[in-house]
């Protein structure tokens, strides 16, 4: 019975999407090909980050969960972007609803987003491909939780969780900081390309997660395989420059700053993180390496259109040197983040942001606007206490409809076979 009623709602999702289907009308006017050609590129180079982010989670676990979190972080892909076109964008970016929530109805299945630029998001740009650009944050906000309980999460718990944090959790955040209407940019939060919105939302969601669960039966853990873990964060580092320079939205001057900074910052937070760990006696590895370069991604991410090169070189430098602290100070809690999720997004994300209200051209700290610093800590408390209290009741919600942990004797036999029946 229960598998009719799953075929029946996902038909009904079918036929929504295939009745109301958008004939992409409308003027082309205004539309610049170079910045659509780099927007176009940029898409693409952050839809392989989630891949990307695949691996390199998938590389970190022991190797009876290998193919579970891979596929974590790898679905989403299918699910966000049937949420998003519904009604997932129209509540980030339609008509603010007290600058807190975009109206469902405004864009509902992508009505009205079409082949000509939106001035009140991007001029030079057609409206769609504004949409399939933030579509793809979207994505791999949600992937990035799944690092934190890894090895035991039932797959179709996580599903459902995943949409429900995207639409209560995401959308809002999305609207408040980038919205023209939105709450944290009225009051002049600066956000480049997601540093609130992604990394501290999907950081502290983490946190709540392992909360939540609780510890694993066996702690420890193998990495499955060293050199996934290299290839994901050479496919994020590489995305990267699509998240953040794609985040100027055009070919243009802000988008070559984000990139040199992208790129330093997290060159700059990889030797740190490695020499550091050389520093307390401790081997300088490639799991080192690797999360110390996504520490300094995340951190930047925030700061990449608003700072120096030289600023974007010790944000770089002072977000490993937290974040790793973070980590020991994590490992020696009762709190189980299995792949530290919460210390590299949810603390780079909180440093990252801390620093461009420092930094920012003109209007940051250093310049004297300290009202902009101001607002940038009372949205970085807001944003840190929505997202894990909210994702806390999702995670409760969702365990009230369908039980979020495996049992203990799928937990043992690892999460590759007893949900997915594959192994490697």
């Amino acid at each position: 019975m229960g598998k009719k009623i799953n075929f029946f709602v996902l038909s009904i999702v079918v036929l929504i999407v295939l009745i109301g289907s958008n004939s992409y009308s409308g003027m082309s006017s205004g539309i610049d090909a170079g910045d659509t050609a780099w927007m176009l590129v940029a898409s693409a180079f952050v839809l392989l980050m989630t891949p990307g982010l695949s691996f390199f989670y998938g590389g970190m676990i022991d190797k009876k969960n290998v193919i579970s979190t891979m596929l974590q972080s790898f679905i989403a892909l299918g699910v966000v972007s049937v949420i998003w076109v519904l009604i997932g964008f129209s509540l980030a970016f339609g008509d603010s609803i007290g600058g807190i929530i975009g109206n469902p109805t405004t864009f509902f299945n992508f009505n009205e987003v079409g082949l000509a630029p939106n001035p009140d998001f991007s001029e030079t740009i057609p409206f769609l491909l504004f949409a399939m650009f933030q579509l793809k944050f979207a994505i791999i906000t949600p992937a990035l939780i799944t690092g934190s309980f890894a090895g035991r999460v039932r797959f179709r718990s996580y599903i459902l969780f995943m949409v429900f944090f995207c639409l209560f959790i995401y959308c809002p955040l999305a609207h408040m900081t980038w919205h023209p209407e939105g709450l944290f940019r009225t009051w002049g939060v600066l956000d480049f390309a997601g540093g609130t919105v992604v990394h501290m939302s999907a950081g502290f969601a983490a946190l709540a997660g392992a909360v939540f669960l609780g510890k694993r039966k066996k702690l420890g853990n193998e990495h499955g395989n060293i050199p996934f873990v290299i290839l994901g964060t050479g496919l994020l580092w590489f995305g990267w420059f699509g998240f953040n320079s794609g985040s100027a939205l055009g070919a243009n001057s802000d988008a070559v700053i984000a990139f040199a900074n992208t790129n330093i910052a997290s060159a700059t937070a990889m030797i740190t993180w490695i020499f550091y760990d050389r520093m307390r006696n401790r081997k300088m590895s490639a799991i080192g390496a690797c999360i110390g370069a996504v520490v300094g991604l995340v951190a930047i991410t925030p700061a990449a259109g608003f700072v120096t090169l030289g600023q974007s070189m010790f944000i770089g430098f002072l977000a490993a040197l937290i974040s790793s602290f973070a980590i020991h100070l994590k490992n020696r809690s009762k709190i189980d983040d299995t792949l530290d999720v919460f210390p590299s997004h949810g603390i780079g994300g909180v440093v990252g942001m801390i620093c461009t209200a420092i930094f920012a051209k003109n209007v940051g700290l250093i310049h004297g606007e300290y009202i902009t610093f101001l607002y940038h800590m009372l949205a970085l408390v807001m944003a840190s206490v929505f997202s894990f209290g909210g994702s806390l009741l999702l995670y409760k919600l969702v365990d009230l409809m369908l039980n979020m942990r495996v049992r203990d004797d799928q937990e043992e036999r690892g999460l590759d076979l007893s949900q997915h029946g594959e192994n490697i």
